[in-house]
């Protein structure tokens, strides 16, 4: 069975006499709870399209979404026992698996995305003094430096060795700190301007 296969969409032709009609995917969902195969074939392509077309607009990234897709499907042979026509349609019985997991994976990158930038802060938070010192310009002695950094508030600090000597955006600081773009402008701002006068230095 092609796994990433998408159905085309195509005009519905009315059965010729005697011929039988296509199964509904209310009844395909019955004959896959009795462990039907050939059903499930069938099913999968009768929904693969729209819960592929839905994780795709909540999860964005096409290789992610076509693993999410997959797995709904998958979930839809594995819980198809469960199902009840008179719950809903089939189709939204697959919707709802495909929108809660979709929803389970980008809060789940999220939730990587957010520990891998807690670690990085919290490395660079423990780094001493003389060692963000070394990333100064040369001209200036690390002993001044490091006492003047300490003459910073603890906000100011954090957010000025995040963006001048960890390379980071004012959004990536932001979102580090959990705050507002506006106050670690604002922060930096204020931290840089009394750095600059215990380091006597002159526009």
């Amino acid at each position: 069975m092609d796994e990433t296969a998408r159905p085309r969409r195509v005009a519905a032709v009315p059965p010729v006499s005697g011929e039988p009609a296509a199964p509904t995917p209310e009844e395909l969902m019955g004959r896959v709870a009795k462990g039907d195969e050939r059903a499930f074939e069938l099913l999968y392509n009768q929904l693969a399209g729209p819960v592929y077309g839905l994780v795709r607009r909540i999860v964005r990234d096409t290789a992610q979404s076509e693993e999410v897709a997959q797995e709904v499907l998958i979930e839809l042979w594995k819980t198809a026992t469960r199902y009840s026509a008179d719950k809903g349609s089939a189709l939204n019985w697959a919707m709802t698996l495909a929108h809660r997991r979709a929803v389970d994976r980008v809060r789940s990158a999220r939730a990587s995305t957010e520990r891998e930038q807690k670690a990085t802060f919290e490395a660079a938070r423990e780094r001493p003094f003389d060692e963000v010192a070394e990333s100064v310009t040369a001209s200036l002695e690390r002993s001044q430096v490091r006492r003047c950094l300490k003459f910073l508030t603890e906000l100011q600090r954090e957010s000025v060795l995040l963006a001048y000597y960890q390379g980071y955006t004012y959004r990536e600081v932001a979102d580090v700190l959990s705050a507002p773009q506006g106050t670690i402008k604002t922060r930096m701002r204020d931290g840089l301007i009394r750095l600059r006068d215990c380091l006597g230095v002159t526009a």
